[in-house]
C-alpha cells in the first residue's frame, strides 16, 4: 500500500476529531456533523446537481453557465461546512487542503498508516 493510499475497501478515513477526511494524504474539511440530516441531504443533492452542471457547461464551452455552476458548487460546499468559516467553535485553526504530515495530525496519521500495513504479506 502506498504511503498516501486510502485504507483497504476505499473507506474514507477521518481525523480523530471528525473535522477532516483524508484523501491521498491530504486533509479535506468534512461536512458539519451538526447539520440536521434533511438539510445535509438537501445540500448534498444541490452539490451533485451543481457538479453535473459544471460538467455540462464545460462540455458546451459556455463560460457563463460554467461560472454559474461553479458558484452553485461553492454555495453548497459552504452550506455543508466544507468551505468558508469553520464549523467548530474551539478556535482551532483550519488545516483544510494541507498534507496530513505537515499538521498536528502527523503523528496520529503515521500510526494509521503503519497499522493499515501491519499483518500484510504483500
Amino acid at each position: 500500500m502506498a504511503d498516501d493510499a486510502e485504507p483497504p475497501g476505499g473507506k474514507v478515513q477521518r481525523t480523530p476529531d471528525g473535522r477532516y477526511i483524508i484523501v491521498r494524504g491530504r486533509l479535506w474539511r468534512a461536512t458539519n456533523p451538526n447539520l440536521p440530516e434533511d438539510e445535509r441531504q438537501r445540500w448534498v443533492n444541490a452539490l451533485m446537481d451543481a457538479r453535473r452542471a459544471v460538467k455540462t457547461a464545460k462540455a458546451s464551452g459556455n463560460d457563463a453557465e460554467l461560472k454559474s455552476a461553479r458558484a452553485q458548487v461553492q454555495e453548497a460546499k459552504v452550506a455543508l461546512g466544507e468551505r468558508g468559516p469553520v464549523w467548530w467553535d474551539d478556535g482551532a485553526p483550519d488545516y483544510n487542503r494541507k498534507m496530513v504530515a505537515n499538521t498536528p495530525y502527523a503523528s496520529w496519521w503515521a500510526t494509521q498508516k503503519s497499522s493499515s500495513t501491519s499483518g500484510s504479506n504483500a
